[in-house]
């Protein structure tokens, strides 16, 4: 099984997705991929993605049962603590006439 979830992305990749993927949702695409074929989408993301966000989960002969990985600017990041992948808040940013010490 796979995941991907596109934010913001630009409608050529969200059409290049819906090739491989079923489109259940607006940016939510599920199916099913061999590790080459996922790479190969990862790939297509990393080119075509520009200003978006996107995440993508799959199953895995991990103690959690699946991974993921991420890709664009958000404030969650995968963080792996003793082998097991987590998810990290990044603190919201300031603006910039605010001062740090808020």
């Amino acid at each position: 099984m796979l995941v991907i979830v596109v934010e913001n992305a630009p409608p050529r990749l969200r059409g290049r997705l819906a090739v491989w993927l079923l489109e259940i949702r607006a940016g939510i695409y599920i199916g099913r991929a061999s590790a080459r074929m996922r790479e190969m989408i990862w790939q297509t993301l990393e080119a075509g993605l520009e200003n978006g966000s996107a995440v993508m989960a799959w199953a895995a002969p991990t103690s959690m049962g699946f991974d993921f990985q991420t890709l664009g600017a958000d404030r969650r990041i995968p963080v792996d603590f003793d082998g097991l992948k987590l998810v990290s808040f990044l603190p919201p940013s300031l603006p910039d006439d605010t001062p740090s010490d808020c």
